[in-house]
């Protein structure tokens, strides 16, 4: 029985390597957080295998960005106590993906 599932991402940004190298070393990293994206993710039965699914098209590690999955929630949760236009709003920007039909970027460009 596959279920719906919430993954949250969070974004780190390095602003060290906006102009010096950003790393630890040089004493240049100046990471911030920043938003993330909402995924909702259909067609997989566990909350692990939809983080690892968002892992797997969302997930970024360079030296002035980073994102990752941070939190897996049901639907339900992810909605709990908004109001109707908070409710709409939230449905109308998140991500839907299912890896069932999942077409890459790179796989609509070639």
């Amino acid at each position: 029985m596959n279920n719906v599932f919430v993954v949250t991402t969070q974004a780190l940004e390095n602003y060290g390597a906006h102009c010096e190298s950003g790393k630890f070393a040089d004493g240049k990293a100046y990471w911030k957080f920043k938003s993330g994206t909402d995924y909702l993710v259909e067609g997989l039965d566990r909350p692990q295998d939809a983080m690892a699914f968002v892992a797997a098209i969302g997930m970024e590690n360079g030296i002035g960005w980073k994102e990752y999955p941070a939190e897996c929630m049901s639907l339900e949760e992810y909605l709990d106590g908004c109001d109707e236009d908070y409710r709409e709003f939230k449905m109308s920007i998140i991500k839907r993906v299912n890896p069932c039909d999942y077409i890459s970027f790179k796989q609509e460009a070639a």
